[in-house]
């Protein structure tokens, strides 16, 4: 008896070691480099981490939000991902609920800036987007309301016509995914890229 169950473990114990060592190539090595490959291919950019590039060099990236305070280009979200905001390794938000006075006097102290900056009145509404910060602190889009308002001050600083920063800013809205997902929104370093450009 005792010689039988060694017999059917010791098939047992071999068959479940094949199946693992199947499994451990197929979804441990066949599978990701099947998709790797593949992502290489098919999306190729978007894979390699959306990398923006300006006279071949590495600018950033259309996935991770980076810092713009010049008066002559289009402003991003706040940022509370490290102590000067906008730190990949420190990615998250200020973590402030919203009965949380330091969010009060910070969100009002941000919309105070906006106008100032902007040369609205001190009663204007200011997008939600211009005085809070994402979740993750990395956000690289801004809403069409906010970068509509920033319009006139870039052309100023830029000396362009307001007309033609609106256009640009109109050509770098991003519809919603298929009709459902999501917002509208502008990418700010693409748009800055495109400003840039039509600046020289």
């Amino acid at each position: 008896m005792l010689s039988k169950a060694k017999s059917f473990f010791k098939k047992y114990m071999i068959s479940c070691l094949i199946i693992f060592a199947i499994f451990a190539v197929l979804t441990g090595l066949a599978y990701p480099l099947f998709m790797t490959g593949f992502a290489q291919v098919a999306f190729n950019r978007k894979a390699n981490g959306s990398i923006v590039k300006q006279d071949g060099k590495m600018v950033g990236s259309t996935l991770i939000g980076q810092s713009f305070t010049s008066p002559n280009y289009f402003h991003g979200r706040p940022s509370a991902a490290g102590a000067d905001g906008y730190d990949a390794t420190a990615s998250g938000g200020s973590n402030l609920g919203p009965t949380n006075p330091a969010l009060t006097k910070a969100i009002r102290e941000r919309a105070a800036k906006v106008r100032t900056e902007n040369g609205l009145p001190p009663d204007a509404k200011v997008p939600a987007d211009l005085v809070e910060a994402s979740a993750s602190g990395l956000d690289p889009d801004i809403s069409p309301e906010s970068a509509l308002l920033q319009v006139g001050r870039v052309a100023r600083e830029r000396n362009l016509r307001e007309a033609v920063v609106l256009e640009l800013v109109k050509s770098h809205i991003r519809n919603r995914q298929l009709s459902v997902l999501g917002e509208k929104a502008v990418n700010v370093l693409d748009l800055n890229l495109a400003l840039d450009r039509i600046s020289k």
